[in-house]
């Protein structure tokens, strides 16, 4: 089993910045990924729609014969985890906002969020929140837009940066020192956002935490790919848009569309 790949899926093209640290960290691993992007986003849909979808895309995994299931989306993990867990025997990881270490660190007690509204709406969210952030003050912002503008291409459009403008006013007339990217969609914007940014402001994302969580559970099960080989990484969307994960991916890979 150790030679099976790992899946991971996502409501689109975003999660492949998960992937991105998955195979730093495991650079022998085999990989399956899958991207949802005619259902992307996912942030505005209802939670019986996110369960819906997310079953879909971990039956197609299993039916790949992957070792162990990354839901590379905040929204699906808020939303459907809990249920895929309790359904299925392989093990899944999930991702949700790196709340914890902004609210232990800032020193203004103001952080901001840029989330999905599927994600700012959950219950583990806010279970999260309540546990690490009392005395601190949460800026919640939906990213509307800007998941439609990164899966057609337009990650450095000016439409994203005045769209970015207007999410991170708020935040910085609260104070904010943290901000935390609750989208796996949104590390692609870090160029960007650092230049819209004071420099004391730190941008966090949850990506080498999913990593080392995922490397953790394969030594639990004893799944980790021992054989040091250059291994097979394969990428599946279901949008004509194969061109826009490849230049996030990088043009050593290639990418496939999947009637999906």
């Amino acid at each position: 089993m150790i030679k099976q790949p790992i899946g991971i899926f996502d409501s689109g093209v975003g999660g492949t910045s998960i992937w991105k640290e998955i195979h730093a960290l495991l650079p022998y691993e085999n990989s399956i990924y899958l991207a949802d992007s005619i259902n992307a986003p996912y942030g505005p849909k209802g939670k019986d729609k996110i369960l819906e979808l997310s079953i879909k895309n971990t039956e197609f995994l299993i039916k790949k014969n992957c070792k162990l299931i990354v839901i590379a989306c905040n929204t699906a993990t808020t939303n459907a985890i809990s249920v895929l867990r309790e359904k299925y025997s392989i093990p899944i990881i999930g991702i949700e906002p790196a709340i914890k270490p902004a609210a232990l660190n800032t020193k203004t007690k103001a952080i901001g969020i840029l989330a999905t509204k599927g994600t700012l709406s959950s219950s583990l969210f806010h279970h999260t929140s309540n546990l690490y952030a009392n005395g601190v003050t949460i800026v919640e912002q939906i990213g509307e837009g800007i998941v439609q503008l990164i899966e057609s291409g337009e990650l450095t459009s000016i439409e994203m940066e005045a769209l970015l403008k207007s999410y991170l006013k708020p935040m910085l007339d609260a104070n904010i020192d943290y901000l935390v990217l609750g989208c796996t969609h949104y590390p692609y914007l870090v160029p960007m956002l650092i230049k819209l940014l004071p420099k004391d402001v730190k941008i966090i994302d949850s990506g080498l935490a999913v990593a080392k969580q995922t490397q953790s559970i394969l030594e639990q099960h004893n799944l980790l790919n021992t054989e040091l080989l250059k291994p097979k990484n394969e990428f599946y969307t279901n949008l004509e848009n194969t061109k826009v994960m490849q230049s996030l991916l990088g043009p050593t890979f290639d990418v496939d569309y999947l009637d999906f």
